[in-house]
């Protein structure tokens, strides 16, 4: 059931900017991840999407997921939905956003995707991180401005994190030990990076196919890092078609050794997973660790 003053906010803002009356003919829910209530809802100003939280939990996370994704479609690159509302009503936040039909897959989807995503890493910053934090998943993701990605992806990535396990004892001190080596070894390993803007959480169940047979990207967690960030977080739980490897390196080239890197970058979701749902990650966090 959705909460009657989000209801209610829907409609006024529905009717605020409209001299047609608003209602609500219907609503149910539908998948929108694993922390938020997610609902179709169906009015006379069109088909939505609805996901809601307490507003204490997690404050400001529909605003930043906004902010995010409203980065993305400024770039002019990749399909993303369009944001309608994001706001508090009552006890709850909630975010409104254009509801995205689904079709079969276009034959030249992968290589669309591909091409988008390359198109994307083309916008560029002149400092690692972003002008406020965000969220992956349920937890704060810090997004520090920093000159170097070495000491980014150190300090913002990967420390709170290993901090958040050691203090729920998911980790121990030799886990410890061998993050440290690794953190001495990464400036013989990351190449230099020119800032792209990234999705941030670019796995497979963050896209989905549109209307038009194309990719739609959505639940970000956006700043200016490295472009294989992404590329790494694609290759966990499943991976991408072979295709889009090929059509994004035809256009944004990845530089020799990227398929190397792509465990290292893949420690930080590694990392966010065991601390959300528990010691079945840590077995692949110590399979990375352990070739360093």
């Amino acid at each position: 059931m959705i909460p009657p003053a989000i209801l209610e906010g829907i409609t006024g803002f529905f009717q605020s900017g409209s001299n047609q009356p608003a209602q609500i003919l219907s609503f149910h829910p539908v998948s929108g991840g694993s922390i938020n209530q997610a609902f179709q809802i169906k009015t006379n100003h069109g088909n939505f999407f609805l996901k809601y939280n307490d507003a204490s939990r997690f404050p400001l996370m529909f605003q930043k997921e906004a902010k995010g994704l409203e980065l993305l479609r400024n770039s002019g690159t990749v399909n993303v939905p369009e944001v309608l509302l994001a706001a508090e009503a009552g006890k709850h936040s909630f975010l409104l956003m254009e509801f995205i039909n689904s079709a079969p897959m276009k034959d030249d989807f992968w290589d669309d995707f591909g091409k988008s995503l390359a198109a994307l890493h083309s916008h560029k910053a002149e400092k690692i991180g972003l002008g406020h934090d965000n969220f992956m998943g349920s937890l704060v993701q810090q997004n520090n401005f920093h000159e170097s990605w070495i000491t980014f992806f150190i300090e913002e990535r990967l420390e709170p994190q290993v901090k958040h396990a050691l203090e729920k004892n998911a980790i121990s001190k030799t886990d410890i030990l061998a993050f440290e080596r690794l953190y001495q070894k990464l400036g013989d390993i990351f190449p230099k990076v020119s800032p792209t803007l990234l999705h941030g959480d670019l796995w497979s169940g963050n896209f989905m196919v549109n209307h038009q047979g194309k990719p739609c990207l959505f639940d970000p967690a956006v700043y200016y890092g490295h472009p294989e960030i992404d590329i790494a977080m694609t290759t966990l739980f499943g991976g991408f078609n072979q295709r889009f490897y090929e059509v994004y390196n035809r256009h944004n080239p990845l530089e020799k050794g990227w398929q190397y890197r792509l465990d290292i970058y893949n420690l930080y979701p590694l990392m966010i997973h065991l601390n959300l749902f528990g010691g079945g990650y840590l077995g692949a966090v110590r399979r990375i660790l352990g070739g360093f």
